[in-house]
C-alpha cells in the first residue's frame, strides 16, 4: 500500500479542498498555489506514487483523467479555447507530491510550462 499523502487527504474529507469532481476512480480540485488564473489538479483516488508504478489495471482509470479533465475544461469554459494538461514523474520531472495527478491549467495564453504569458 501506497504512503498516504495529502491528496489522500484531501480526497478522503480529512483535509478540506475545493473539491470540483469526485467519483469512484478521480478526484479533481483547485490548486492552492495556482500557476494560470485556472489551476485544477486532477487525482487518481488509488495512490500510485507515480506513472512509473502503472501497471496494466490502472488503464481505464488514467484514461478516465482525460475524460474528467474534459469535463472540467467545458465546464470552465475554455475547452474551445484551450488549456494545458502536464503530468509530472519522478523529481526530476518535477513531481512534488508521490501521487499521480494532472494539472489542468488555462484562462488565457500560457507561456512555458504552463505560465502565463508575460508581455
Amino acid at each position: 500500500m501506497a504512503t498516504e499523502t495529502i491528496f489522500t487527504k484531501i480526497i478522503n474529507g480529512t483535509i478540506p479542498s475545493n473539491i470540483l469532481y469526485h467519483d469512484d476512480l478521480v478526484t479533481a480540485f483547485a490548486d492552492i498555489a495556482p500557476k494560470a488564473p485556472h489551476h485544477i489538479l486532477i487525482v487518481t483516488n488509488k495512490p500510485i506514487p507515480s506513472v512509473a508504478e502503472v501497471e496494466s489495471c490502472d488503464e481505464q482509470m488514467l484514461g478516465h483523467l482525460f475524460i474528467v479533465a474534459r469535463k472540467i475544461a467545458t465546464d470552465l469554459g475554455v475547452n474551445e479555447s484551450g488549456y494545458r494538461l502536464i503530468v509530472n514523474v519522478g523529481a526530476d520531472g518535477g513531481q512534488e507530491v508521490p501521487h499521480i495527478h494532472m494539472h489542468l491549467l488555462a484562462g488565457g495564453k500560457l507561456g512555458g510550462l504552463g505560465f502565463p504569458k508575460q508581455d
